[in-house]
């Protein structure tokens, strides 16, 4: 993979946040009256932007979708965030990517201010030129949007742009921007999901995706 400009996915691609996320979308469930006591069964809210999941998964229209939204950020500025973990070799893969001489970037659906403090909290920010992300107001919580917003701030080329992430909303955002993408199935999105969209690449493992690079 020649491509000299990396994006990265958070959830799923750097981090496992299974934890913070699924308990703090159970907390707020819990704060509109509905209780669901399976966090496995809320797993399906990692990755896509929460105001739709919310909408897709529990039928609340936008307006309570937004309340739910609220409840969940209440929780997990405070304490889900830091309810997470890097997986292994995820620091080691950074830093030999960036002596290559490739320049990184972070492009996450998740709002802005949450992914900074994540890669600040977990010791990964220094490795990326930039961390994107979405604002708290819904804007570019689209992948599309998103990887179009940090294309037009960096003035990157995309035929030298990589997008490396592990759900479908990468792989439909890469290819809107004319990128090239590599899902990864170590995160969240399943085999079919991924290879629904046609991904260039596909790495069943952290390792095997360190390893394509040389």
């Amino acid at each position: 993979m020649h491509h000299s400009t990396l994006l990265f996915d958070l959830d799923g691609t750097l981090t496992d946040p299974r934890e913070g996320i699924t308990r703090s979308i159970q907390y707020a469930l819990a704060q509109l009256g509905i209780d669901e006591p399976d966090l496995t069964r809320l797993e399906p809210f990692i990755g896509p932007p929460l105001l739709q999941a919310f909408m897709a998964f529990y039928g609340f229209d936008e307006a309570r979708a937004w309340e739910a939204v609220g409840h969940y950020r209440e929780r997990f500025k405070r304490v889900g965030l830091y309810e997470n973990l890097l997986f292994d070799g995820v620091l080691e893969m950074l830093e030999h990517l960036r002596g290559q001489g490739r320049t990184l970037y972070v492009a996450t659906s998740k709002p802005s201010v949450f992914a900074r403090e994540i890669a600040r909290h977990f010791a990964f920010d220094h490795h990326f030129t930039m961390i994107y992300g979405s604002e708290l107001d819904g804007t570019r919580t689209d992948k599309a949007e998103l990887i179009a917003h940090l294309i037009a701030e960096e003035r990157l080329e995309p035929a030298q742009t990589l997008m490396i992430g592990d759900r479908k909303h990468d792989l439909i955002g890469a290819r809107a921007n004319g990128l090239e993408a590599v899902a990864v199935g170590y995160g969240f999105g399943s085999h079919a999901e991924l290879m629904a969209e046609s991904p260039a690449y596909h790495y069943a493992t952290l390792a095997e995706l360190r390893a394509a690079f040389g």
